[in-house]
């Protein structure tokens, strides 16, 4: 079996995340859950159905889990 050059395990540390990936992707899904919580528990044509949920789950769909997932410290 072959071994890992350095090129490999550079590329390979590259591709893992960090602790505040795993922190932003907690509260992307924490959003996610509170849009869904919001849009179930107001009423049918309520303002907070129909305004409030979608933009907190916008927020986390678009962009609280994309961004942690491409999210990279800079050395």
């Amino acid at each position: 079996m072959k071994e890992k050059t350095e090129d490999q395990k550079h590329f390979i540390e590259n591709l893992t995340l960090g602790k505040l990936n795993y922190l932003l992707f907690g509260i992307g899904v924490l959003l996610i859950i509170l849009g869904y919580f919001i849009m179930g528990t107001g009423e049918v044509y309520s303002a907070q159905s129909l305004s409030v949920a979608p933009i907190i789950l916008l927020l986390g769909y678009l962009i609280v889990i994309p961004v942690s997932i491409l999210y990279k410290k800079r050395k």
